[in-house]
C-alpha cells in the first residue's frame, strides 16, 4: 500500500486511525474522493464501520484528515532537504523535488495528492479549496526562505523575485506532476526542475 512521503517521519498515531488513513490516501490518489465510499475503506481495512467514526466525523472529515497526513510527510521531507545548512540553497530545493519524484515513482506515478484532489474538488467544496491552497503555500514558503539564502549568496540575480519564484516553481511543479500522471513516468518532472533552476541561476 502507498505510504505518504515522508510519513516515516511522523508521530505515532492511533494504529486503527493510521491504517484507515493510509487506506484512503492510496485509494484517493489513484481513483479520487468521489470514486470510493467508507464501506470501500472499511473493506480494504477490515475495519469495522463503528470505529471509522469513532475517529471520523463523516467522510468528508476523513478526506481532510488524510490531506492533513500527506502534507505532514511533505513537511517533514521540506525541513529535511531545505534544512541542510552544509548543502548550497539551490541544492537543497532541488533535493525536495528529487525526493517527492521519487515518492511519486514509487506510487507509479499518479502524481500529487493535492494537485489530483484539488483538480477534482476545489471547484465543488471551498473548505478543500482552502486547505489544499494553504498546503501548497506551505511549500512555497519554503522553497522561498531557501531562494532568499541563494540570492544572498549571489547564486541567483540580486534583482530575484524570490517570492514569485517560488510560486512559479511550485506552479510549474503541479503542472509537471499532472502530465506524469498522464505519461506515467518522470521525464515531464525532470524537464521541469531542468528549467526552472537552469532560468534561475546567475550565469
Amino acid at each position: 500500500m502507498t505510504r505518504p512521503i515522508g510519513l516515516e517521519e511522523l508521530p505515532a498515531v492511533h494504529a486503527t486511525k493510521q491504517r484507515l488513513l493510509e487506506a484512503g490516501l492510496a485509494l484517493m490518489l489513484e481513483r479520487g474522493y468521489n470514486a470510493i465510499g467508507v464501506q470501500e475503506i472499511l473493506v480494504v481495512t477490515a475495519v469495522p464501520k463503528g470505529s471509522f467514526y469513532h475517529h471520523f466525523e463523516s467522510k468528508e472529515d476523513f478526506a481532510l484528515q488524510v490531506i492533513d497526513l500527506y502534507q505532514s510527510g511533505a513537511r517533514a521531507l521540506l525541513a529535511s532537504a531545505i534544512g541542510d545548512m552544509d548543502t548550497p540553497p539551490l541544492e537543497r530545493i532541488r533535493r525536495f523535488f528529487d525526493e517527492v519524484r521519487r515518492s511519486y515513482e514509487q506510487e507509479g506515478y499518479l502524481g500529487c495528492f493535492l494537485g489530483a484532489l484539488g483538480q477534482e474538488l476545489s471547484g465543488a467544496n471551498e473548505l478543500f479549496r482552502k486547505k489544499i491552497e494553504a498546503c501548497l503555500r506551505e511549500i512555497e514558503n519554503g522553497v522561498a526562505r531557501c531562494l532568499v539564502e541563494a540570492r544572498e549568496r549571489g547564486d541567483l540575480s540580486a534583482s530575484c523575485d524570490t517570492r514569485l519564484t517560488a510560486h512559479m516553481i511550485v506552479n510549474a511543479w503541479e503542472g509537471a506532476a499532472l502530465r506524469s500522471r498522464i505519461v506515467r513516468g518522470r521525464r515531464p518532472l525532470d524537464q521541469v526542475l531542468d528549467f526552472c533552476f537552469r532560468s534561475a541561476k546567475v550565469s
